[in-house]
Formats: C-alpha cells, sequence, structure tokens
C-alpha cells in the first residue's frame, strides 16, 4: 500500500467561446420584447440558461458551459436586462412575467422540454418555472441557490457587510442617517429618483457590495476590465431593486413549499461553501425539500459559475443528463 496521496482530480474546463447560430427578440407582452440567441447544435438536446442578478444579463462565455456537439443551448435576456427592451424596465415585470416568456419562448422555438439551468437568481428563476410547467422541464441543473427569501434578502442587504465592513461603511454612508434603518427602501427610492446623478451613485454603491463579495474567493478578477458605463449600471439596480425590495414578487417561502412539484425531474445542485452572496445553508434546505436532488458543495469555492470547482460540478452534471 502506498502512502503516496491521490492525485487531485481533473476538473472539466468549459468549451472554448463559439458564435451563437442565430439571434433576435421575440416580442412579449406589454411593451416588452425579449432578445436570445442559439448556439450548438440546433438538432442538439435543449437546454436554456438563465443567468442572476436579478438585473444581470447573458455573455458569449456562458456558452461555455454546454458541449457544442450535444447541445442546442438557448440564452436569453430577462426582462428589462442586456438586450431585451425597455433597457431597465420594470413596468410588467415580475417573475411571473418571466416565467411565461420563458414558456412562449420554449413554444416559438418549438421545444417540446428541455434542461433548464441557472444560478443564483436564475436558480430562482428555473425553480419557479419548473414548478409552473413542470412537464416541460428535463431535468434542472442549479447553482448558488436563492429563494428570494426575507431572511436571505435581509442577509443580502445587512450580512454581507460582515466579511467587507470597508465596502458596507460606503454603502451606509450614503444613505442619509435618518434612514439607515432601511437602506433597502431609500436605494429603491434613490435609483428611481428624479436626481440622475444620485441614482447613478446609489446604482454604483448599491452594487459595489456584491461585486466585492465576489472578489472574495476570486481575487485574480480584481481591477480588470472597464467599470460599466452609468445606463448600464443603473438599469441593473433598477431590476435588481425592483425584485429585491419585491421579495421576488413571490410569496414568502413559495419555492420551498411547492418543491414536492418537483419530485419527477431530475436535479442537481452546486454550491460554492464559501459562498458569502448565496449561503449552502438555503441549498441544504432546497435538497431537503427534494430528495431526489443531487446536491454538492464545492470547497473552497464562492458564487461564480466560472469557479474551477462550480464549472466543473456543473458540467458534470450535465454529462449526467441523459
Amino acid at each position: 500500500m502506498s502512502n503516496t496521496p491521490d492525485a487531485a482530480p481533473l476538473l472539466r474546463a468549459p468549451f472554448p467561446v463559439i458564435d451563437a447560430f442565430a439571434a433576435g427578440h421575440l416580442p412579449a407582452s406589454e411593451g416588452h420584447a425579449v432578445w436570445f440567441e442559439q448556439s450548438g447544435r440546433a438538432d442538439g438536446e435543449p437546454v436554456v440558461f438563465l443567468h442572476g442578478g436579478p438585473g444581470s444579463g447573458c455573455i458569449a462565455a456562458h456558452r461555455r458551459f454546454f458541449d457544442p456537439q450535444r447541445w442546442h443551448a438557448v440564452l436569453f435576456d430577462q426582462r428589462g436586462c442586456g438586450r431585451s427592451t425597455p433597457v431597465g424596465g420594470v413596468q410588467h415585470n415580475t417573475i411571473a412575467h418571466l416565467v411565461e416568456d420563458m414558456e412562449r419562448l420554449r413554444a416559438h422555438l418549438g421545444i417540446e422540454r428541455w434542461v433548464v439551468f441557472g444560478g443564483s437568481w436564475g436558480s430562482t428563476l428555473a425553480l419557479a418555472y419548473a414548478q409552473r410547467y413542470p412537464e416541460r422541464v428535463r431535468a434542472l441543473v442549479l447553482r448558488g441557490i436563492f429563494l428570494a427569501r426575507r431572511c436571505e434578502i435581509d442577509w443580502f442587504v445587512h450580512g454581507l457587510h460582515r466579511f467587507l465592513p470597508e465596502v458596507g461603511a460606503h454603502f451606509i454612508g450614503l444613505v442619509p442617517e435618518d434612514q439607515r434603518s432601511d437602506p433597502l427602501a431609500w436605494y429603491h427610492a434613490a435609483v428611481f429618483g428624479s436626481d440622475a446623478a444620485l441614482a447613478v451613485r446609489a446604482a454604483r454603491a448599491w452594487s459595489s457590495v456584491e461585486s466585492a463579495a465576489m472578489l472574495l474567493t476570486q481575487p485574480a478578477r480584481g481591477g480588470s476590465g472597464e467599470a460599466p458605463a452609468d445606463e448600464v449600471i443603473l438599469a441593473k439596480a433598477r431590476v435588481q431593486l425592483h425584485y429585491i425590495a419585491n421579495g421576488g414578487f413571490l410569496e414568502e417561502g413559495q419555492l420551498l413549499r411547492d418543491a414536492g412539484r418537483l419530485a419527477g425531474i431530475p436535479t442537481w445542485i452546486a454550491q460554492g461553501r464559501l459562498d458569502t452572496i448565496c449561503p449552502p445553508h438555503t441549498a441544504h434546505e432546497l435538497a431537503a425539500a427534494m430528495p431526489h436532488a443531487h446536491l454538492r458543495i464545492i470547497e473552497g469555492a464562492g458564487h461564480s459559475a466560472f469557479e474551477p470547482g462550480i464549472a466543473d460540478a456543473l458540467m458534470a452534471a450535465l454529462e449526467t443528463v441523459r
């Protein structure tokens, strides 16, 4: 018997970026138009990618999780996000609208069932869609679980500051002293207010905490790239605050309460042990409510889908879907 430790397992690396083979806008309801793209094989196995945020959008790198020789990958920007129009629009923008946009897009593409792949807020939307249309979901591949409950929103607004006190001091410092008992309400009012300069300052301060938390386990990303333009950061903050201030437009505990509807859907969950944005206890609660789900805790990993251990777990789950 050898005492030599086993070699570290070889992690799966995301595939190279490929071009989309089709893209466009799908008219939605109430004046919205949802941007979507398709990549991989047109006759491949359908999978839909749900971005996080709320308020973010899809980027080319998101195609990298899907083997282009196997998958027909569908990516779309949710209402008010990315290339969907109106940018930053929050009227007629609730999770129920997003669920129906997904179903409209599925029907538009002639897809019978698809794998639903989402992380963070994307996991929230994935669960809401699957609970509404379980017959359309072949499997769920989820990451960084967020269920939009009050305790999770309170953690996002207040708890992250325990890890990032200097960022939190700036976050709170922007709020007038007499309104610091409810910074969420102040930030919501500021980004939707008539003072354009204050709206941008508030949007950047609001986004700074989440951005800093992402760097806790990915410090090499610090200082890379240019800061988003004012209109981009403001649109994202408006959509995110719109959802956060309204509890994701879900009943308290709804996604856990209705988890039994997903009993027939194969489910994989990848969760970073050091995810400070969506802490692991939420993933454990979801897995307890879905005994058939495969929960994999990634040691040393945080929130990003592109962290090596999390990317490996997500791609392993996709390989398992048959």
